[in-house]
């Protein structure tokens, strides 16, 4: 019946009227074996443009369709799973993609992911090609195009431009040490921030040590140059020489034997009387050290504005021994019968810290001054910091005694603010542990510090360390440890 209605309709269509009579020749003519064939044949070619027709109109769909995959970063590992179903793509067979390896990634078939690490940045693109089921084994795969955008890594963007060592007061851009340091050893690291060597700049952070063989003290000082003081660089270098050559050659020495006596009776029935009066000559003893820093630096800017003027052309700087601006924190520390006796001085945002031997309390051996705005922070080279009377020049000074120590700690902002971000962290214990957790390796790029007199490598180490990432954070930085 219905290829006579097929046949009556294609009459129909050519304007071919069957009437009654003829009615019983339609019938023939549809039941006659060669007609159903071609009927058949017709039905057939006409399911199969409609498969190939859905088929095409699909792959449409799927070309035209917008397939959005999270964003990867370079050089950073990468995972993110192809969803088919969310997609509405489980008519996909023989599917594949090409093009990842290029990137550094793969398509992973028994967990639909594509992963690996990125090798590059960029808006790039690779293709699906696939088959829609229902199409010929012989047709060729289709191709989509799906974009992917790679961030690159920050630490790309950086330039590392050397710094002028023909300029004048030129300094290394990065300098590493380990030594013996009395009784206790040393590491330290000190390096050109990348906002420095992204414009070819120096170093403006600086630092020194000596061990008195004679008296027996270890002195450590650390110093961070303004970056908006041209002459910075030497400032904080001049700084920290100056504190080693006063204890070396200027101090005075009745004091310094006073001293010792002082605490020669304290140890003798360690009282607070007695400590005190240790306190007091600490005190006078390291505030003469610290005027003689800055009178030092004044006499420098003096002396070379006269035979560098142009040097001094900033119209915004009032004072020569401005040009020079310099935090300084430094330490002096001595092991006596009943311990070890630490001295303290800072000014500025950089922090000084003592970790006891059993590595269950630190203690902040100095304040911050870190201001309630940025920019907020002081230097040795301004002379109220003396004269102060909301923080008197006497509370910049320190004194602990401690039975000994794991660790002493002098580091510069350029450390402080990218691992323990804000002040108030510098007085927790926790976060001190987690510091020291990731001096040992717990950190990003698996970069570990092994602290032992034997360790040959240990200056190498703790300067790859420093070259952490730190979003916003691209100062110089320098770390001191004594261990």
């Amino acid at each position: 019946m219905e290829i006579k209605a097929y046949i009556q309709s294609l009459l129909k269509g050519k304007n071919i009227e069957v009437n009654i009579n003829k009615n019983i020749s339609l019938e023939e003519f549809a039941n006659n074996p060669i007609n159903i064939e071609l009927v058949n044949g017709i039905f057939q070619n006409q399911s199969k443009i409609m498969i190939n027709w859905n088929i095409k109109n699909r792959i449409t769909d799927i070309q035209t369709q917008h397939i959005v995959i999270p964003n990867a970063k370079e050089l950073i590992p990468y995972s993110t799973k192809i969803d088919f179903a969310a997609l509405n793509l489980t008519d996909l067979i023989d599917e594949k993609f090409e093009g990842l390896e290029d990137l550094g990634l793969c398509f992973n078939k028994a967990t639909d992911t594509i992963e690996g690490t990125p090798t590059k940045s960029g808006d790039v693109k690779f293709k699906l090609l696939y088959k829609i089921k229902g199409e010929d084994e012989t047709t060729p795969l289709n191709e989509k195009l799906i974009s992917l955008v790679i961030n690159p890594d920050p630490k790309s963007l950086w330039k590392s431009i050397p710094s002028n060592q023909e300029l004048l007061f030129s300094k290394p851009d990065d300098v590493n040490i380990f030594d013996k340091f009395g009784d206790k050893n040393i590491v330290v690291s000190s390096k050109r921030g990348r906002s420095h060597a992204n414009v070819g700049t120096s170093r403006d952070d600086d630092f020194a040590f000596k061990y008195f063989e004679k008296t027996q003290w270890s002195l450590l000082v650390v110093s961070d140059g303004a970056g908006s003081a041209y002459l910075a660089r030497i400032g904080s270098k001049m700084a920290c020489d100056a504190v080693v050559e006063y204890f070396e050659h200027i101090a005075d020495i009745e004091k310094t034997k006073e001293f010792e006596d002082k605490i020669s009776e304290y140890s003798q029935d360690k009282t607070e009387e007695k400590l005190k009066e240790v306190q007091i000559l600490s005190k006078q003893i390291l505030y003469k050290a610290s005027v003689y820093v800055h009178n030092k630096l004044k006499e420098f800017a003096e002396q070379t504005f006269l035979t560098n003027p142009e040097l001094f052309n900033d119209p915004k700087t009032k004072n020569n021994i401005d040009y020079l601006h310099s935090t300084l924190i430094f330490t002096l520390h001595k092991k006596y019968e009943f311990g070890y006796l630490l001295q303290s001085f800072g000014v500025g945002d950089c922090p000084i810290a003592v970790m006891n031997i059993d590595k269950t309390e630190t203690t902040l051996l100095n304040w911050l001054d870190v201001g309630e705005h940025g920019g907020g922070t002081r230097f040795i080279t301004q002379p109220d910091i003396f004269i102060n009377e909301e923080r008197p020049v006497s509370t910049r000074f320190n004194l602990k005694i401690i039975e000994d120590f794991s660790y002493l700690f002098l580091m510069t902002d350029g450390i402080y603010d990218a691992k323990f971000v804000v002040e108030a962290n510098l007085e927790k214990h926790e976060k001190w542990i987690e510091f020291l957790g990731d001096l040992g390796g717990e950190n990003d790029d698996g970069n570990k510090i092994e602290f032992s007199k034997d360790n040959s490598e240990i200056a190498n180490q703790l300067s790859k360390w420093m070259d952490f990432w730190s979003a916003g954070n691209h100062d110089d930085r320098t770390l001191a440890i004594v261990f």
